[in-house]
């Protein structure tokens, strides 16, 4: 019988396998041995694997972006949760020849916005 499981801590008996790919990277997958049924998803996560093959997962909160104020081409002017304020720049690297000077002028946009802003404020 599958009971939907809506507690806080719920505790299951499985099978954890432990590996290391070519690469170096490490991988742990858990194989439930009990009928039940959880709410499926997909998390950024701290994980520990202590010597004694104890393992403990915790969920990292999520990335709170900032929404930009203003933006430009290849950039954008934002206030982040810190109470900075953020200059974002990207170009592709094969466009190097283009960086200076677009860069001066989206910057330069951008100031003049935030000082019509700051006018009009």
């Amino acid at each position: 019988m599958k009971e939907l499981l809506k507690e806080r801590q719920v505790t299951v008996e499985g099978m954890m396998v432990f590996a290391q790919l070519g690469n170096g990277l490490r991988t742990m997958d858990f194989e439930c041995c009990e009928d039940v049924e959880l709410e499926s998803f997909v998390a950024q996560c701290k994980v520990q694997r202590l010597r004694d093959g104890n393992m403990y997962v915790t969920e990292l909160p999520r990335r709170v972006r900032n929404k930009a104020i203003f933006r430009d081409d290849n950039s954008s002017f934002s206030l982040g949760q810190d109470g900075r304020y953020y200059f974002y720049f990207s170009m592709p690297q094969e466009q190097i020849r283009k960086l200076p000077e677009q860069l001066v002028r989206q910057a330069s946009a951008i100031a003049q916005k935030v000082l019509r802003e700051l006018i009009c404020n």
